[in-house]
């Protein structure tokens, strides 16, 4: 048939004194056959299911797996995700690590391998070990969508010149490691800075970080009020409880403050004995307003003691009522009634003697009178 078409335009060519030379014959054809079929388009690989593709490419247990795809089912990038999870795992992540990254932030999955290297990069080049670092962004692998120019980089130098060594920094990042997120120039430099100048050492505000972490990235104001209600309070600038002093006021409203006043008052305290209460252990008003009433009615029964006795040991406040106070408590009395003691220690001896002292004094040499439930368990 090829033959009959070129027979055709051939001669309809000549009969018309056609130039052959300018006459494209493959250009003709190809228009004569094929000009009403469209080029076969290619077609792209369909989406793969999140927990198929990490079970079956990279060995993740059917419960990380799933809890990873139960944000985004599908993936349409199996080899960028590839090479994410590849450059994690050379970068020195575990695969439980990658694991918990992957349940963390599926996102992770979605980004260029471009995105992430610039955030391990920041890591690395301040310091940290690829351990630490696999550490650190496993238990937090949000940092890796923060900005290295705006938030981890002056994050990082802030709390080395907070901290004062990348060891310190190291320990408190393992713990806290949502201090990435935040910009600390607007909250913990000013409240650090502004604590420095109220006299408190920077060894008490970096072993305080440790314990409250929270409690830096609080609103500036919030601390210079509560810097103030503690001076108009009497409370001594070079107290080591200063500290506690200032958090114990950020934790609560005036409204509550208010209403733990109030409890103190009904329970017999006067207002002087509440002030000397706050100065000498400024942590027990962060307590529960039902806790307080309970110890404090324990201790008024427990011996020949009246209101003064707490106000002279108010940390007695903070100690569990079924782990401590009522075990010990058990076992003088089971001692005094089988009169194994000479003379029966002070309440607050009991109370605040440390556990392994409790034990080897009044429990392991009495184990016979007192039953295996206290030797065993007795509150420490």
């Amino acid at each position: 048939m090829v033959r009959q078409i070129c027979k055709y335009v051939f001669s309809n060519s000549s009969r018309s004194n056609f130039q052959f030379h300018k006459f494209n014959v493959r250009y003709s054809i190809s228009t004569l056959f094929f000009s009403s079929f469209q080029p076969q388009k290619s077609v792209s690989e369909p989406p793969i299911p999140v927990a198929q593709y990490l079970i079956n490419h990279h060995q993740f247990s059917p419960e990380a797996a799933s809890k990873a795809s139960s944000k985004f089912p599908f993936l349409k990038n199996p080899k960028q995700s590839d090479l994410v999870l590849s450059y994690l795992k050379e970068t020195g992540f575990s695969h439980s690590q990658l694991e918990q990254v992957v349940k963390k932030f599926p996102n992770v999955l979605y980004v260029s391998p471009d995105i992430i290297k610039p955030k391990i990069k920041i890591f690395q080049e301040t310091g940290f070990s690829s351990s630490d670092i696999a550490y650190i962004i496993s238990a937090g692998p949000w940092i890796l969508k923060q900005s290295v120019d705006n938030r981890l980089g002056p994050s990082i130098l802030a709390l080395k010149n907070i901290m004062g060594s990348h060891a310190l920094v190291c320990r408190l990042l393992k713990s806290s490691g949502w201090f990435l997120k935040h910009d600390l120039k607007k909250t913990m430099m000013p409240n650090i800075e502004f604590m420095k100048n109220c006299g408190i050492s920077s060894e008490q505000i970096i072993n305080y970080l440790h314990i409250f972490p929270r409690f830096f990235l609080l609103k500036p104001e919030s601390i210079v009020d509560s810097m103030k209600r503690v001076d108009e309070m009497g409370f001594d600038r070079n107290s080591r409880r200063l500290l506690q002093a200032i958090r114990a006021l950020c934790s609560m409203s005036v409204e509550n403050w208010e209403l733990k006043l109030n409890l103190f008052r009904e329970l017999g305290f006067s207002e002087d004995d509440i002030l000397l209460v706050f100065r000498r252990c400024p942590q027990v008003f962060c307590v529960s307003e039902k806790k307080i009433k309970e110890v404090t009615d324990i201790l008024l029964c427990a011996g020949n003691v009246d209101i003064s006795f707490a106000v002279k040991h108010p940390e007695l406040l903070l100690y569990s009522v079924e782990k401590r106070i009522k075990p010990r408590l058990g076992v003088i009395k089971i001692l005094e009634e089988k009169d194994k003691l000479k003379k029966r220690p002070s309440l607050s001896t009991i109370l605040t003697i440390n556990g392994k002292k409790f034990l080897e004094r009044y429990v392991l040499p009495h184990s016979n009178e007192l039953g295996g439930q206290y030797v065993a368990s007795w509150g420490s």
